[in-house]
């Protein structure tokens, strides 16, 4: 988040010390969250609270500038590649060298990519791109908390346009800056509200159902413009207290698992801007956020928010799980550390000097990381970990072509993909266990399209093929699942092949022993008349298997011929990476001869039981783990040359399946 602004000559809000404390919770809030979810489990919300002060603090320069000697784009502009630019040049320069020197071939190409957005202020968009069920995971991309830098720079673009004509065409009037500056909060907002649920991704990334936050610190603005401070020190006083009190009720009850955006975000914007507009007299304005302590954090505020993930994420990165209590705490203070140094050697440096060629070199800074990121992304330039052999695993991890080679239809209103042009019409309900066998498809409709019959995947990520079972992260599973359902039971399919990670849902106990509580509303739950049945913590296995049992037999009784496909053998000792030997701060090898891991005994229980429910439902039972298995007891880490079967610990990759996934083919083609 940026600093504040310097003085010249435009307008300039006078300094607040009060604003710095409120900088300093801000990105305290942060670090900590990211640091010590557990501790902080709504600490996310300080990027919200960033927002609003940005928002006031900048289009209080730009109300200014309008009413005064009139506003400079070209200067405006300018000022914040003067504040914004130095400090995160730095920060992204080391994060790219040290990257080289860590990161396997992938991750430096996707940091390549994030190196790109970021220089170009859209990395909010490309993660949004990549979040799915199969994106990488967050905590191991370290330039991730640049989207909302991104959101920020994006309404800066629009905001001073917007305000310049409201303005210009208003006449200078407050009503038509007003209503403009209303119509986009309320527009904002309702995206906000709307789409929190069903577009989460979109809502949070988005810097449509964000505008609301930074123009409510506009609102402000151009309020406290037009009137003088408080006088009536007893409002005053409440808009204090109870701007801090929404603050702190954001970070104790907004956790991951709330639908945020949303409404949730009210608390931190409200709450931001009662403390800002209660004045610096206010006593906790003056002695709390004013003090020298939190005035100082939030002097370094924005590069100890640049510096503290790269930090967290490489170190989760080294580690290949989550950092140790010690590790994350030495992060932190070396976070503190280095946003001490780029505040007092960079920041102060570059602000006090003011040759108008600072900012043109500071620009060509940004285009050279654009054009390192753009070097990275195409693999031009090689990690310094880059043993061919490594690579090769490497590469398993994105070896997944679904729904390459197949053409998409709408049915119902649901996106769905087909291959295939035979007589018999077969649909594919389930999760991303189904879609890993996609390539076999394609694959026999290039070697056999004569044989093949005609295919749809129907599928959604983490969407189990199992009526009545749910999941709050996913609002989208169940209203697709019903309209797929509606289609498989439609005289257009004749048989249904009913697939998912049947494992990941069913293999737990189906009442944990001494549970007190219901687990949080982040989890998979089996929903009847009488309410959630948890399948963590609850009877909801035994529910859900009874709903998988039933469907399987009003399919039969509609003269469907069905297929239950299992489950190959998943853990995590089968992730590819695993074959990888060696410190990422020393030298990486992997060794080229077959490796082989243990099929969970759990896992071969689990199977017998499905096996023993599709019989008597009167379904086929398509078993992966002869393809994938040496024996009873062991199956396939990789094969000859030491090329890895599995693209994760729980899929199959696309390059083993096309050739070796034959126990699919009875089932998808027609028999001569």
């Amino acid at each position: 988040m940026p600093p504040q602004e310097e003085q010249s000559h435009l307008a300039h809000p006078k300094y607040r010390p009060d604003i710095d404390g409120l900088r300093a919770i801000a990105v305290l809030s942060v670090v900590a969250f990211h640091a010590f979810p557990k501790w902080m489990p709504g600490g996310f919300i300080g990027v919200d609270i960033f927002f609003v002060i940005s928002g006031f603090l900048i289009s209080t320069i730009i109300f200014g500038s309008l009413a005064g000697e009139g506003f400079s784009y070209r200067e405006f502009y300018a000022r914040r590649i003067r504040r914004i630019f130095p400090a995160l040049l730095v920060v992204m320069a080391v994060t790219f060298v040290f990257g080289w020197y860590v990161l396997l071939a992938d991750e430096f190409s996707q940091l390549g990519k994030h190196l790109l957005a970021s220089a170009g202020f859209v990395a909010n968009l490309v993660f949004w791109g990549e979040a799915g069920y199969f994106d990488t995971a967050a905590e191991s991309k370290p330039l991730l908390h640049l989207w909302s830098l991104a959101v920020e720079e994006q309404f800066y673009i629009f905001w001073p346009v917007l305000l310049g004509l409201a303005w210009r065409f208003g006449g200078g009037r407050n009503r038509s800056m007003l209503t403009w500056m209303w119509v986009v909060v309320v527009l904002s907002f309702l995206l906000n509200v709307l789409g929190v649920h069903r577009y989460a991704t979109a809502t949070f990334y988005s810097p449509l159902p964000r505008m609301w936050e930074l123009a409510a610190g506009a609102l402000l603005a151009w309020s406290a413009m037009r009137r003088e401070a408080h006088r009536n020190v007893f409002r005053r006083e409440l808009r204090s207290v109870l701007g801090l009190a929404l603050l702190a009720l954001g970070l104790v009850l907004i956790s991951r698992g709330k639908a945020f955006p949303g409404f949730w975000a009210l608390l931190p914007v409200v709450g931001a801007c009662l403390c800002i507009s209660a004045g610096p007299g206010a006593w906790l304005n003056r002695h709390l956020l004013g003090s020298r302590p939190m005035v100082w954090v939030g002097l370094i505020s924005y590069p100890l928010y640049l510096w503290h993930w790269p930090l967290l994420a490489y170190a989760r990165i080294l580690e290949g799980a989550e950092p140790s209590r010690n590790v994350r705490i030495a992060a932190v203070v070396a976070a503190v550390v280095l946003a001490w140094l780029t505040y007092r050697f960079v920041e102060l440096r570059l602000r006090r000097r003011k040759e108008a060629g600072v900012v043109k070199w500071l620009a060509v800074g940004m285009v050279a990381l654009a054009v390192a990121g753009l070097v990275l992304y195409g693999r031009i330039l090689p990690p310094r970990n880059n043993d061919p052999t490594v690579q090769a695993i490497v590469a398993a991890n994105a070896d997944w072509a679904f729904p390459d080679g197949m053409k998409e239809e709408r049915e119902r209103g649901e996106l769905i993909y087909r291959v295939g042009n035979g007589k018999e019409r077969v649909l594919l309900l389930g999760d991303s266990h189904i879609e890993q066998f996609g390539p076999r498809a394609v694959e026999l409709d290039r070697i056999a399209p004569d044989r093949l019959k005609t295919l749809y995947f129907g599928t959604r990520g983490a969407c189990p093929p199992v009526p009545q079972l749910f999941e709050d992260r996913d609002p989208g599973c169940g209203p697709r699942r019903e309209q797929l359902l509606k289609f498989a039971f439609s005289p257009e399919i004749d048989t249904v092949i009913l697939g998912a990670c049947w494992t990941c849902y069913f293999d737990i106990a189906e009442v944990m022993p001494g549970a007190s509580a219901p687990p949080p509303p982040d989890r998979y739950y089996f929903l009847d008349m009488q309410g959630r049945h948890y399948l963590r913590g609850g009877d909801g296995v035994a529910r859900s298997l009874v709903s998988l049992e039933t469907l399987i037999k009003l399919l039969r009784a509609a003269n469907k011929k069905v297929y239950l496909v299992l489950n190959p053998p998943l853990s995590a000792e089968f992730e590819p990476r695993l074959l990888i030997h060696g410190s990422r701060l020393g030298t990486m090898t992997a060794s080229p001869s077959p490796s082989s891991a243990p099929f969970p005994p759990a896992q071969k229980a689990l199977q017998d039981r499905l096996r023993l429910l599709a019989e008597k439902a009167g379904a086929i039972v398509l078993d992966p783990a002869p393809a994938v298995c040496l024996s009873d007891q062991q199956c396939m880490r990789s094969g000859a040359g030491g090329e890895p079967v599995y693209k994760d610990g729980a899929h199959l990759r696309a390059g083993f399946v096309r050739n070796a996934a034959t126990f699919l083919d009875p089932a998808i083609t027609e028999s001569r």
